[in-house]
């Protein structure tokens, strides 16, 4: 039996083509033929569910809006100062009790004073705290305004709101200039908020 034998099932006929898979049907070993308009996935790629929007690897927590985003309204003087009359109303109280003490004359007047001088420390440390940690005493609160950074809309910290408490001193200087300096101001500040490089918000 030769390699041309026709009886020979292994042979291949001379003059033929060489035999291949039948038409539109891939034979073993052969490389499947992805349809038309999509591209061949490899072992190992990810397959993406019909409906479900494929999602990167390590993604699904969407950005947290920041500061960044836009700076928010600015407070304006009338918002401003009604907030500084509420605080201004919250110090009264314990300043009362200080002065009546005071005029009372005897022992009772003297722990009555006592009593409020402890209170007005007390209250002004506490909204000086609440500033710098919330941006916000009682009377900004009322009024919907929040003291912030500048740089990054932060609040303050205690530390710069002390400071900032400092410098309202500039504000006083020249007839009280300072004070009203957010009438005309861009940005709307005193001077101690251009020292300090702060802004006052409305409150969102």
């Amino acid at each position: 039996m030769s390699f041309g034998d026709p009886n020979n099932p292994y042979g291949q006929q001379p003059g033929q083509p060489p035999q291949g898979p039948p038409q539109g049907q891939p034979g073993y070993g052969y490389p499947q033929q992805a349809p038309q308009g999509v591209p061949p996935q490899g072992y190992g790629y990810p397959q993406q569910q019909p409906g479900y929007p494929q999602q990167p690897y390590g993604g699904g927590y969407p950005q947290q809006p920041g500061y960044g985003g836009g700076m928010p309204e600015l407070a304006h003087w009338g918002l401003r100062f009604g907030g500084l009359i509420v605080d201004g109303l919250v110090m009264m109280v314990p300043y009362v009790l200080v002065l009546i003490g005071g005029g009372v004359g005897d022992s009772f007047g003297a722990i009555l004073g006592v009593v409020g001088f402890l209170g007005l420390v007390a209250v002004a440390i506490w909204q000086l705290y609440q500033e710098g940690a919330t941006g916000q005493t009682i009377g900004k609160k009322a009024v919907g305004i929040r003291l912030l950074r500048e740089a990054d809309g932060r609040p303050l910290g205690f530390g710069m709101a002390f400071v900032r408490r400092l410098a309202h001193f500039l504000d006083s200087l020249a007839c009280y200039l300072g004070w009203l300096w957010p009438l005309w101001d861009q940005k709307k500040q005193t001077f101690a908020d251009k020292v300090c490089s702060s802004v006052v918000v409305k409150a969102g």
